[in-house]
């Protein structure tokens, strides 16, 4: 049955191709969503960006035909703009008509009496969707995006195999494993089904078709060895110039950033495969201006920048006492020009080529975000998104519609991708204790 959605806002800030997603449905746009739209249309963000869009979309269309009587899709559905509906009388007194959000609740009021078509509003706004169901009005969260938590991938494998293929792993490089459904470098361990403590690590190669041993250094990567299997997964695809993007999720203390630091310095410093390691973080939202503190870019950078600082002072501390030498720290490879740090508001329209991108805290960039920074890649870079989609900051996403995760399962079975869950903390005990209870 055909229905009326009616789109808030924040829809349209979040994803500005919403308008036509809809299918054979009717999509209603009230003017007071258009009012609002306007208001962030000057902004040099991303959020200014989709308003302009947005804008630049409707009016395209306004040329097509009467947007107030509505304008067909291809799918036989109308898109529209509202205006006229608003009447107060349709709202309990404790909701004012002089907010937008109560108006366009109002849109809704009329438009189920108007109309003998199910009225589904759709917004991204949590205690707006609650007044909405007070009100009788079906409210949805805007769904386009969004994974399956319980389903979520998690790039590795556990298999019972014979113990031919434990061995084959070991001594000829590969073990071809019949009637597993694994993905492209999907991670794999390997337990011999008469000995289940005889195992092996590896990771599924499609172009081989079969599962190849981890290929890791046998000395330290600038001091660390990794501490766990997922961590061994970590550094394989860290190091594996093959692999163009590698996503790491994890809890808080389970390594993500300090491993992609690690190995970003390795192939930079040490082997000098890429140019330069780019390390950035959303300055939360993505696009803020990073304000009127003093300095240049790099000086008004430091508080976002310092999680990063303190993990390569780390690695530092930890090759000066291998090789007894002192340095300058992070400053020391800014100043070499072999890392640079930047803020995701100046990312879009470039292109990057040879250099190794790590993005930390990407849980909190949309979908459409993760999209501009991935795009930026050029020759011969790689990319690690790093994150938690369980510690948001950004209020109109969540665990399961952040760009991060949208990114692992979008990603998951194409050979240039790799993507690791690290489970166990090891920053220490007393962080872990709190990751798990707290």
């Amino acid at each position: 049955m055909q229905k009326n959605y009616v789109l808030d806002t924040n829809v349209l800030l979040h994803d500005p191709e919403a308008l036509g997603v809809f299918e054979d449905n009717n999509v209603n746009i009230p003017i007071t969503v258009i009012e609002e739209i306007d208001r962030f249309k000057k902004n040099l963000d991303e959020i200014g960006r989709n308003a302009r869009y947005v804008s630049r979309t409707l009016d395209a269309l306004r040329l097509t035909g009467d947007l107030r009587k509505g304008i067909p899709n291809e799918r036989g559905g109308l898109l529209r703009v509202l205006f006229g509906l608003e009447y107060a009388d349709r709202l309990p007194p404790e909701l004012s008509v002089g907010k937008g959000d109560n108006r366009i609740l109002a849109v809704c009021l009329a438009l189920k009496e108007i109309e003998n078509l199910p009225v589904i509003f759709v917004t991204k706004d949590t205690n707006l969707r609650i007044k909405a169901n007070a009100l009788g009005i079906a409210a949805e969260d805007y769904e386009r995006g969004k994974v399956q938590l319980d389903e979520f991938y998690s790039g590795a494998a556990e298999l019972t195999v014979p113990q031919d293929a434990v061995n084959a792993l070991f001594k000829h490089g590969g073990a071809k494993l019949e009637g597993a459904e694994l993905f492209d470098n999907q991670f794999v361990c390997l337990h011999d089904e008469l000995n289940p403590t005889h195992s092996a690590l590896g990771r599924y190669r499609s172009k081989a078709g079969k599962v190849e041993p981890l290929r890791l250094p046998k000395e330290p990567i600038w001091g660390l060895t990794p501490r766990n299997r997922e961590q061994r997964y970590a550094f394989d695809a860290l190091l594996d110039d093959e692999i163009q993007l590698v996503t790491l999720v994890g809890k808080a203390g389970t390594g993500k950033t300090l491993l992609a630091i690690a190995a970003g310095l390795q192939r930079v410093v040490d082997d000098q495969v890429y140019k330069r390691l780019l390390v950035s973080r959303p300055i939360f939202p993505m696009g803020r201006d990073i304000g009127f503190l003093p300095g240049d870019v790099q000086e008004k950078l430091r508080p976002w920048m310092q999680p990063i600082f303190d993990n390569v002072d780390f690695l530092f501390a930890g090759t000066e006492k291998r090789d007894g030498k002192r340095s300058r720290g992070y400053q020391e490879l800014i100043d070499m020009d072999l890392m640079a740090l930047e803020p995701l508001t100046y990312i879009r329209g470039r292109s990057i080529p040879y250099q190794y991108i790590i993005v930390d805290e990407a849980q909190n960039l949309t979908p459409h975000e993760i999209k501009t920074i991935i795009t930026r890649s050029g020759q011969g870079t790689k990319i690690v998104l790093t994150g938690d989609p369980h510690q948001i900051d950004n209020p109109y996403i969540d665990a399961t519609s952040n760009g991060l995760s949208y990114c692992v399962e979008r990603f998951k079975n194409h050979p240039i991708a790799a993507h690791i869950t690290l489970v166990k903390g090891e920053r220490s005990a007393l962080a872990e204790l709190a990751a798990n209870v707290l």
